[in-house]
């Protein structure tokens, strides 16, 4: 004989007898055992019981529902149906409005014969008819050690289930209990095993973090080295720094590790705390974790960015050193993870060793950058007292020289821009200078740059700075001449130099009062004003489109033009007179007395180099004299003959006179002997000279 569907076959006469019901549930509780024993995921042994279980009993519902200690509920854990079923696993129901609690509660089974007609557990009758199931019965899952929930049987006919019929479910649900019992188990065990391996990469992580944390001061490689590890422990995707912005009010992304970005994050970007969740993490000091949508934030251009990147999931720790934060920490997870309570709780402790990490490197930063700055004003004001000083005042008593002065003690209150105009060496830093004196800034530094004696390669670098590694040999951040005079005056000389290219970050920082570092991002403002200098006609290179005119006209806000030293040859005397004491005393002599014929011959000379020629002569002269008269070298002086004796032009008698000192000098240009010293000019000076007069090369 066998068995097909619980009817017995009689091979020789096809005839079908009824298995006693006994034998049949014995064969049951078997398929049971073996639907158990066959599988380890509890998933699976369920999907396997509904299927063998179905011979046996009448149920096309088939529900686990267990009980949860920490919250104390009831929650539904699986769910098998014959049609399609809109309860949903998960689903929590409250102690005194579930029968499946009232089971687990009195260890007793429940049948409920009609569900519409059953007045308690209102929410449950309702939920189980509207899915079409009339009658129920529930059995208490029990192991030996405590009391897991209940196995739920339903079925679409009304009192498809007796009381007095429930021996056979009842041990099946006694022995489902033992495989729930152990599936828990085991379950319980590999959470054990996973948070177990989580806490200890999250303990190898606080470790890293000691190691690396007081083993570098560089902020963005503190960074970079920290951030690969905390995103691998805690499950990111993005990790981020925000700093607080020199703009009041504002953050910005200082370094950022996102190696799946789409490009929509950069560094340096600079969003408004008011209405970012980084802000308001910034100023609680509370961490702070959103999940998409990102609702609440309307006017966060963070969100919008991470949204654009698919992040679904934010987190905003913020790094608090004392009573103030210095920064955030910002990660985020393409997943639909959330971040925790633990994973906030575990941040915080992270992020407390990050803070004193960063305020460190920021506190280095802040003093490598000002001890930069103070090398770099150090070099500065070297050479400044080495080459600039070379008198304390402006001397002079003609008319046009104190119209000029007056013109200087008008403009020099305000903050106006002002552009010296006069030939080489007639005085245009002095004034300059002066202008600076006479006005509130005097206390802040005078910056001064020639923008004809730095190379075109480096003049951009010089003005505003570069970050490291933004060109060859940048292997340091660099403050800029316009930092070093924030507060106070820059004084760009031989501004008509300035090459095209570079003008328009020039009229930026005029205009606006910011610029950007070369290399770098982010935003600079500076509190600057601009003392321009040009021995050059600028209307002119404006014209031949040498030089902007937009440019030229933000200078030219209030010009001022020096006299020629032949202007002014009633100041010659005065001139000769303190040269020859300044000199006298440094070289330990007494000159007491000025010849009138050479006082005669220095007044009528032209002075092309003006007053530092005049300088340089005088002092040549104070070497020569050994006694208490000056014995000036007139010989230089004859020869080329005054300006008022000679016919020509005036560029005439500059081209003439420059071209006798080269040939004394035999065409050297530079050095303590060559015609720039000669001159009382700077070498660039004459350079620029001799072009300008067509004096290229030595005439044959």
């Amino acid at each position: 004989m066998g068995t097909d569907a619980g009817w017995e076959v009689d091979v020789r006469t096809d005839l079908q007898l009824p298995v006693a019901d006994s034998a049949r549930k014995y064969i049951g509780l078997l398929e049971v055992s073996r639907a158990i024993a066959s599988h380890r995921d509890f998933g699976e042994i369920f999907h396997d019981l509904s299927e063998r279980l179905h011979s046996l009993l009448d149920f096309n519902f088939f529900v686990l529902v267990l009980y949860d200690p920490a919250r104390n509920v009831m929650r539904l854990h699986m769910v098998k149906t014959t049609s399609p079923s809109g309860i949903e696993v998960g689903t929590e129901y409250e102690m005194d409005e579930s029968p499946a609690a009232f089971v687990w509660k009195t260890q007793q089974p429940l049948v409920i014969e009609d569900t519409l007609a059953e007045k308690r557990f209102l929410r449950v009758m309702k939920e189980l008819s509207d899915h079409d199931v009339r009658s129920v019965a529930m059995f208490p899952l029990t192991s030996a050690h405590r009391r897991l929930g209940t196995l739920n049987f339903g079925s679409e006919t009304p009192g498809a289930y007796k009381v007095g019929e429930l021996d056979f479910p009842q041990l099946v649900a006694s022995q489902v209990a033992v495989a729930v019992d152990n599936a828990l188990h085991f379950q319980e065990a590999q959470s054990l095993q996973s948070q177990l391996a989580r806490d200890r990469d999250r303990l190898q992580l606080l470790l890293d973090l000691n190691n690396r944390l007081v083993s570098n001061l560089d902020l963005r490689e503190l960074f970079l080295a920290i951030s690969s590890s905390v995103r691998r422990t805690m499950g990111c995707d993005y990790a981020s720094l925000s700093l607080p912005d020199a703009a009041p009010g504002k953050l910005r992304f200082f370094a950022l590790d996102f190696p799946e970005s789409k490009g929509f994050y950069r560094e340096d970007f600079v969003y408004a705390m008011d209405g970012s969740p980084s802000g308001q993490a910034f100023k609680t000091m509370k961490p702070i974790a959103l999940q998409r949508p990102f609702t609440g934030w309307p006017q966060s251009p963070v969100l919008d960015i991470m949204e654009r990147e698919g992040l679904e999931n934010f987190c905003i720790v913020p790094l608090v050193s004392g009573n103030r934060s210095i920064a955030t920490l910002n990660l985020g997870r393409f997943s639909s993870d959330p971040f925790t309570e633990e994973d906030l709780y575990f941040l915080n402790q992270a992020a407390a060793q990050i803070a004193i990490a960063v305020e460190n490197a920021l506190d280095y930063g802040r003093v490598t950058e000002l001890r930069a700055r103070l090398d770099e004003e150090r070099r500065y004001l070297k050479d400044e007292i080495r080459t600039e000083h070379n008198f304390d005042e402006i001397i002079g008593e003609s008319p046009i020289l104190k119209r000029v002065l007056k013109q200087v003690e008008t403009v020099a209150p305000t903050n106006s821009t002002v552009l010296i105009q006069g030939e080489t060496g007639t005085g245009k830093e002095l004034i300059a200078r002066a202008l600076h004196n006479l006005s509130s800034r005097q206390d802040n530094a005078f910056v001064k740059v020639n923008c004809a004696a730095i190379p075109l390669g480096l003049l951009e670098s010089e003005l505003f700075g570069h970050e490291r590694g933004a060109f060859t040999g940048a292997i340091s951040q660099k403050a800029g001449r316009f930092e070093l005079a924030n507060k106070g005056t820059l004084f760009l000389d031989e501004v008509g130099d300035i090459p095209l290219e570079l003008q328009p970050k020039l009229l930026r920082v005029l205009q606006e009062q910011e610029f950007e570092r070369l290399g770098g991002t982010r935003t600079i403002r500076v509190d600057v004003r601009i003392v321009a200098a040009t021995s050059r006609n600028l209307e002119e290179m404006v014209a031949e489109g040498k030089f902007r005119g937009d440019l030229y006209y933000r200078l030219n806000v209030f010009p001022l033009a020096l006299p020629s030293l032949r202007e002014r040859p009633e100041d010659i005397p005065t001139l000769v007179r303190h040269f020859v004491e300044k000199y006298a005393q440094l070289m330990n002599k007494k000159i007491a007395n000025v010849p009138d014929e050479a006082m005669e011959a220095l007044q009528d000379y032209s002075w092309p180099g003006n007053i530092r020629e005049l300088q340089n002569f005088i002092e040549r002269a104070v070497i020569l004299t050994q006694g208490p008269t000056l014995r000036a070298p007139l010989s230089e002086l004859k020869r080329l003959s005054g300006p008022r004796t000679r016919t020509g032009t005036l560029e005439d008698v500059e081209r003439e006179h420059i071209l006798q000192v080269l040939e004394e000098t035999r065409w050297v240009v530079g050095g303590p002997r060559g015609a720039a010293a000669r001159l009382g000019l700077k070498r660039t000076s004459l350079v620029y000279k001799m072009q300008r007069l067509g004096i290229s090369r030595r005439p044959k």
